[in-house]
């Protein structure tokens, strides 16, 4: 256990690289139990998350190597073994990562058995498996829920080809299915299918292991079953998350900020939402630049209402970056309602943030009006805990910009998603220190 103390209203500056993407690093890492050959990714996040993704794969028996190139790892699975699998379950290792869930259909793939613990991860609302399990059960799967121990198990011996129209458009549950689908016999159409760019890299990537994937970058793919994959290489997109909170960041502490090597064209509607709220982002080449502001305008609509961004399936704005808005606008001149359709605990966190001086009305708990204080009024520093990912980076963004020292607590959920968050700050002039509790 950790904590955060910080001394906040301090404009930072310097440049920053964005790491690889969490949420295709754990899609390609589950990936790599499709094939006995050796599969060598580029830009890997040193995050928790993965680092636990990586370690259920080495539990299972996955020789995994870090190479030279830092962030670059060689990955090979031909000794992985479900026994060890079910060993590592019985003893809870696995149900520390919402993400495991991933390794479910590879493994019905190539083994026709899959083992999982009920996945963790962040406590944010209902997380519903329905649409993995639905969609598996199509291909030919069964499955089990032992309630007792904890545990889910699947088998197929045969996986066969089929029409799959999803309830939602579960990334996850997308791409379980897709990486199930590429060794079934016959012919997959998933419709309703998650088009987020990492899951586009990831049929990018599998179409590089051999598999037969057509539709990439809509809600239709059609995929062509194959009796086997082979190796590759792979690099992974800069994460679309943190580049949203580092403008936020930005905007908040009035900070100059240079981010170097985004990939803008992987970004959809994330920099002309930020833009919404009156921030100034110069777009140059693959970089972001966010000049210091006094003072950021939200929109009103065309109409003249109050401005409403809610979260949508890609290509509409990502849930992970409303956290992000909602802090970002408490500065802000004017109102916005926030609406976060997906999890029904995502906003509780703007308790914080009241305590603060923030304007904030929580109408639900999917809605939440802003109204900014143009600078006014800064924040001030509190105590705090870091309930998930999102709402810890938002809370320290609040605290990087308020007047005197905040402590946030169980920083390891911040950890979770951003790479060593507390040097990349220090190094842009933030004072904030990590200190160990027991």
């Amino acid at each position: 256990m950790a904590r955060f103390i910080i001394e906040g209203n301090i404009p930072l500056n310097g440049s920053f690289q964005p790491r690889g993407a969490k949420n295709e690093a754990l899609q390609v890492i589950a990936a790599t139990l499709l094939t006995d050959e050796t599969i060598t990714l580029h830009n890997i996040p040193d995050i928790v998350d993965v680092k636990n993704m990586i370690h259920i794969l080495e539990l299972m028996g996955a020789q995994v190597t870090p190479l030279d190139t830092r962030g670059s790892y060689a990955f090979n699975t031909s000794k992985v073994n479900i026994e060890k699998l079910e060993k590592a379950i019985e003893e809870h290792k696995a149900s520390l990562l919402r993400g495991s869930i991933l390794i479910v259909g590879p493994l019905l793939a190539r083994f026709g058995r899959a083992l999982i613990n009920r996945p963790g991860g962040d406590k944010i609302g209902r997380r519903r498996l329905d649409t993995h399990f639905n969609g598996l059960s199509k291909l030919g799967a069964s499955y089990h829920i032992d309630p007792y121990r904890n545990i889910i198990e699947l088998k197929a011996p045969k996986l066969q080809g089929t029409y799959i129209h999803l309830e939602e458009a579960s990334v996850t549950g997308t791409a379980n299915i897709i990486m199930a689908s590429v060794l079934a016999e016959g012919t997959t159409t998933i419709y309703n299918a998650a088009c987020e760019p990492y899951i586009q890299q990831l049929c990018r990537m599998l179409n590089n292991m051999g598999a037969r994937i057509e539709g990439i970058g809509s809600n239709l793919l059609t995929i062509h079953g194959v009796s086997s994959l082979h190796g590759t290489e792979h690099t992974l997109l800069p994460d679309m998350i943190e580049v949203g909170s580092f403008i936020g960041l930005a905007a908040m502490t009035q900070s100059h900020l240079v981010l170097k090597n985004v990939g803008l064209a992987h970004l959809g509607i994330i920099p002309d939402t930020f833009k919404k709220l009156g921030i100034k982002l110069l777009l140059q080449e693959d970089n972001i630049i966010i000049p210091p502001q006094d003072v950021y305008t939200i929109q009103e609509s065309i109409e003249g209402g109050i401005l409403t961004i809610y979260d949508a399936p890609w290509p509409g704005f990502p849930p992970d970056l409303l956290s992000i808005l909602l802090v970002t606008s408490t500065q802000a001149r004017g109102s916005i309602l926030i609406h976060q359709k997906m999890f029904e605990s995502r906003l509780f966190f703007v308790d914080n943030l009241i305590e603060m001086g923030a304007k904030i009305i929580l109408c639900d708990p999917h809605r939440a009006t802003v109204i900014g204080l143009e600078r006014k009024y800064p924040l001030r520093g509190i105590e705090m805990s870091s309930p998930d990912i999102r709402a810890g980076i938002a809370m320290l963004i609040a605290a990087l910009s308020a007047r005197g020292k905040s402590i946030i607590h169980n920083v390891q959920q911040i950890d979770r998603g951003y790479e060593k968050i507390d040097i990349v700050l220090q190094e842009l002039g933030a004072r904030i220190k990590r200190e160990e509790e027991y």
